[in-house]
């Protein structure tokens, strides 16, 4: 098999999209395939930094740690980065190429779906299989005149697609009935099948609908994902946090809490996932005061609008309890936006162009806004354990007057039990993570242990799981003829389609 490729789409964002495409990559890869993940254009505020400083979305990069092999800018040469409801940051090929709105950013479509054909071939030419993912829902028809990442690639590449749907909340039935009677007969012909997601219960009760979905639909489904707990992977969509997990059951006698800001524009949040990989860590997100009263160390993220978020975080009465903590030396811990807000002022004139803006006053820092964004892969150590598993991804520069560094040589503040740094990532180091963990214990007097399983060895888990439900749950003979051949010929039109 070479140069073999299909495209994961869906029903709606969170379907299960990016962990279809891991799970198929984690199978391939177990199957001796080389395989690539590829998004074409990814809309998130969760990326990473590859090894050559190239910004990715977050879900590709755990795909190619499904896949086996290491993150590159092209398997996401197009990543929007919100900064309101109507502006976004444009990232091509990992590097920051122009801040658009809505409306403006169609008139870049055509070429960049060039720059994304470009890289789906090259990466073709390299790989046996990619799996490609789509972004949103093919349907949103309002959108596929300039369509780059579903039927648009799909049918520029000549695409075998299955479109996954998440019976969860219902409807799954109609929804992907709907998807594909909305498309237009060319792209109709691309559509080979589906996947249900996230079942529960007895899939002999669904068996009679997926029989009727053929009939209507002349396709098949692929397979039935059942519900799997555990297996929180670093979501792209803050559509995908809860207001809590589970906790893995404590060593000690106590729960350590952990409350993080749930700002409205957060990003890369995945930075508390190897918190809560750690036993008896109970990780929330919290937007009221209230939230934040009882828990052992609060989180205050990054976020792509760091002066809008900073007002929100104050018209919500968040400063109040911040400023409290720190009073009383309760741990507060700031990261890349959350630590440029906990610092005296911000002078933002190209983000949000509202120029000096008060900070917390926490920490002895000030924040200086560049054109340039910060893209890297640092390392360093927190006190004696090194810390390998960092980067950074911002524009604002900060300027220390006092305090001590977080990690050594030289990066952060600390001011009692008040932190901020600007690397994501850093809490993947396991010897970090729990020396951290262990300071917030003993600050609320909590018998709380640390757990001795690498956090790495989690993701990986994680995703032989996924690996595993695609083995077993999809009919994977299908999906290699897919890869194989592309789609059937004389799949039949559904109506009433699109224009």
């Amino acid at each position: 098999m070479t140069g073999g490729a299909l495209l994961v789409a869906g029903t709606t964002s969170d379907a299960g999209k990016s962990v279809v495409t891991a799970g198929l990559c984690r199978w391939l890869a177990r199957e001796g395939v080389r395989v690539a993940p590829f998004k074409a254009q990814n809309m998130s505020l969760n990326s990473a930094v590859t090894a050559d400083g190239a910004e990715i979305g977050r879900a590709q990069a755990v795909q190619a740690a499904a896949a086996r092999v290491a993150p590159e800018a092209a398997m996401n040469p197009v990543l929007l980065k919100p900064g309101s409801d109507s502006t976004s940051q444009v990232v091509v090929l990992g590097r920051p190429w122009a801040d658009v709105s809505a409306m403006s950013y169609r008139q870049h479509k055509a070429e960049l779906l060039e720059v994304s054909l470009a890289c789906l071939a090259d990466l073709r030419s390299r790989f046996d299989v990619v799996v490609c993912e789509g972004a949103g829902s093919p349907a949103e028809i309002n959108l596929r005149a300039t369509d780059i990442a579903n039927m648009g690639l799909a049918r520029a590449a000549r695409l075998p697609v299955l479109v996954v749907g998440d019976i969860n909340p219902g409807g799954v039935f109609a929804a992907l009935f709907g998807t594909l009677a909305l498309l237009s007969p060319q792209d109709q012909a691309l559509v080979c099948g589906f996947v249900v997601n996230k079942f529960r219960g007895d899939v002999a009760l669904l068996e009679p609908g997926l029989a009727m979905l053929e009939r209507l639909t002349g396709r098949r489904t692929y397979g039935v994902l059942p519900w799997t707990d555990g297996l929180e992977l670093d979501v792209e969509d803050s559509l995908g946090l809860t207001a809590a997990v589970a906790p893995v059951p404590p060593l000690g006698g106590d729960v350590l809490r952990v409350s993080v800001v749930r700002l409205p524009r957060l990003s890369n949040w995945t930075d508390v996932d190897a918190l809560r990989s750690e036993p008896g860590v109970l990780v929330r997100f919290a937007t009221t005061p209230e939230e934040l009263a009882d828990a052992d160390l609060v989180v205050l993220p990054g976020t792509r609008a760091t002066v809008a978020d900073l007002a929100w975080l104050r018209r919500r009465g968040l400063d109040v309890p911040l400023a409290r903590r720190a009073a009383e030396g309760r741990p507060v811990l700031g990261v890349c936006g959350g630590y440029q807000m906990l610092g005296a002022a911000v002078d933002d004139r190209v983000e949000s162009g509202a120029g000096v803006v008060e900070g917390l006053g926490l920490l002895p820092v000030r924040t200086a806004f560049g054109r340039e964004k910060v893209l890297g892969r640092p390392t360093g150590a927190y006190g004696p354990h090194p810390v390998t598993t960092a980067y950074e991804i911002h524009h604002g520069v900060v300027e220390v007057d006092g305090g001590e560094p977080v990690f050594s040589p030289g990066e952060g503040c600390r001011v009692g039990a008040v932190l901020g740094t600007v690397w994501h990532g850093a809490l993947e180091s396991d010897g970090a993570r729990r020396a951290l963990l262990s300071e917030v214990a003993r600050a609320a007097g909590r018998d709380w242990r640390p757990g001795t399983v690498a956090f790495e060895d989690v993701r990986q888990a994680r995703l032989d799981a996924l690996g595993d439900l695609v083995a077993n749950h999809l009919d994977t003979g299908a999906v290699r003829a897919l890869l194989e051949g592309g789609a059937p010929a004389g799949l039949p039109f559904v109506p009433p389609g699109a224009p």
